[in-house]
């Protein structure tokens, strides 16, 4: 059996017919996977345009386009499972800066990166647009510097806001 057939039976979730989709919190869905290109640093990146959660007070939809970017070390994730992830939010109550946290967190406990980044473009409510923006780098490495010059210049040209 090859190394790649060996981690796919790890998968529990990737072409599974029979998807529960969780309506409240759930960290545990997420699934890694073994890198198979530890030998160089790359970029990975995914586009979430149909994130939702609830405001914690109001309890009113909160709607954003997510971006999550990592450079993977011996782990990475599973589409699917973080797919299922983030829609777990969809009846989650917390503030846009504590959801993009508790994924960057959730995140860096599954997989381990040698960076990361969560950035959430929420859509405005009461005229106001939320853009939080949350990255790490694995402390000791050169990765702990990229993190904090990333954090020290990343709204330094802010894009053109169209109300989304």
């Amino acid at each position: 059996m090859s190394e790649r057939s060996e981690q796919n039976d790890e998968l529990t979730l990737l072409g599974n017919k029979k998807t529960v989709y969780s309506f409240d919190y759930d960290p545990s869905v997420l699934e890694s996977f073994q890198n198979m290109n530890t030998h160089r640093d790359y970029f990975v990146k995914f586009n979430f345009p149909e994130f939702t959660s609830l405001c914690p007070i109001t309890s009113q939809p909160d709607f954003a386009t997510l971006y999550i970017s990592y450079v993977p070390d011996e782990k990475m994730v599973e589409s699917k499972s973080l797919k299922l992830y983030l829609f777990s939010f969809r009846n989650h109550g917390d503030f846009h800066e504590d959801c993009m946290n508790k994924i960057a967190d959730d995140l860096i406990k599954l997989m381990d990166p040698k960076y990361l980044e969560v950035w959430g473009k929420f859509t405005p409510r009461g005229g106001i647009s939320i853009d939080p923006y949350v990255n790490y780098g694995k402390p000791g490495t050169k990765w702990e510097k990229v993190a904090f010059d990333r954090l020290a210049n990343h709204d330094l040209y802010p894009e053109k806001i169209d109300n989304r």
